[in-house]
């Protein structure tokens, strides 16, 4: 028998401190390297023991010495740090690579809720043509992109009045355009009354062709509207796209609040920015007094970013025009550029812009903005 494998059938009877499985069979012995009666072993371990490390590297010195011809060894034993580990673990599952396909697209933002019926759609297509109109400004038209992630609930073709199928060039699908905002979604390719009765993997399956089988083009910003939750539409996306940042939208009151802010966690933990949080439906205002009447109770959308420690970017409040333009298919920041719910809108998109720190010059050199 070889010295190599003297020393290996020792190796496997040195049990891992607390364990009953030995360093062996666990694959932390790296290397073994044995010149005459001369043996280096190197092992790798993750733990916060300090004492670990000592323990092994004497027994295992003591037991090669004693039963093989071995008499010198030198045990190098790597340590990480199990915190780190989860870490870049973490990383190389959840920042995935730029797809080829956003590879000119130069912000990605994803539009989240904890729950449905919060009005997250009618905001990510507000805010996609907020966007359009500061940038077209700027002398950059079509530069904004929106994908529409809810493949169960499509209705983003309504409300931003995009009824035509995208068309295909080569291998690549080409967004509908509206508005200036280029648009891919499932409701383009069902009909406008058939569910979508799909498990998990065909949704991820649709995910990621909408994101690498579509022809974005050059975009400033991609807005992507999530389906509400923390599921495997959210997963997918996030593992196929590495985010600039996320939006949370809630509504006032408590328990919309609390889904809102647990949601809010899944960036944190894949270590995606979050731009802020926006209150949707925050009030009912009169018309002829002002008067300003918090039907689903005030303040919770500043309270989930207090306790996300992120920017609150405002409160939207419950319009009539917001409502209107979204069945029309023309949303308020189009059809009333100067209501008081579009200017909000606006005033979201330039706290976004300004989030990212090179386009802080946009806001400088923009009439537009300054404005709002």
């Amino acid at each position: 028998m070889s010295n190599i494998d003297s020393i290996k059938n020792v190796l496997s009877t040195i049990k891992y401190p607390g364990f009953s499985r030995d360093i062996l069979s666990f694959g932390f012995v790296k290397n073994i390297e044995n010149e005459g009666d001369r043996a280096v072993i190197d092992l790798s371990i993750t733990t916060t023991d300090e004492r670990i490390p000592t323990l092994l590297r004497k027994e295992i010195e003591a037991k090669i010495c004693e039963a093989t011809a071995i008499k010198t060894c030198v045990v190098n034993i790597k340590v990480t740090n199990p915190q780190e580990t989860s870490r870049e673990n973490a990383d190389k599952r959840f920042r995935p690579e730029l797809p080829k396909s956003l590879e000119k697209v130069k912000y990605t933002i994803a539009v989240s809720s904890g729950k449905g019926g919060v009005g997250k759609s009618t905001f990510a297509v507000n805010l996609a043509c907020a966007f359009e109109q500061i940038f077209a400004e700027q002398g950059k038209p079509s530069a904004v992109g929106l994908l529409d992630c809810d493949i169960y609930g499509p209705s983003t073709p309504t409300m931003i009045g995009a009824n035509s199928r995208p068309e295909i060039e080569g291998d690549r699908i080409i967004p509908v355009e509206s508005f200036g905002v280029h648009v891919m979604s499932m409701g383009f390719l069902i009909d406008k009354d058939a569910p979508v009765i799909w498990r998990g993997p065909m949704v991820n399956k649709a995910i990621q062709q909408f994101v690498n089988d579509v022809n974005w083009g050059e975009l400033e910003v991609l807005v992507i509207d999530l389906p509400p939750g923390t599921g495997d539409a959210q997963l997918t996306l996030v593992q196929t796209i590495p985010l600039s940042g996320a939006i949370v939208v809630t509504t006032p009151q408590q328990v919309a609040v609390n889904v809102a802010t647990r949601g809010a966690k899944m960036f944190e933990k894949i270590d995606t920015k979050i731009i802020g949080v926006v209150e949707n439906m925050s009030y009912l205002e009169n018309s002829d007094t002002g008067y300003k009447n918090y039907i689903f109770g005030e303040g919770g959308g500043a309270r989930s970013a207090s306790t996300l420690e992120v920017p609150f970017l405002g409160e939207m409040p419950l319009d009539s025009l917001i409502r209107e333009g979204g069945d029309r298919g023309i949303p308020v920041v189009i059809s009333h550029p100067e209501s008081h719910s579009a200017k909000r809108f606006k005033e979201i998109a330039k706290k976004c812009i300004c989030s990212f720190d090179n386009d802080k010059k946009l806001i400088e050199n923009s009439p537009l903005l300054q404005k709002i």
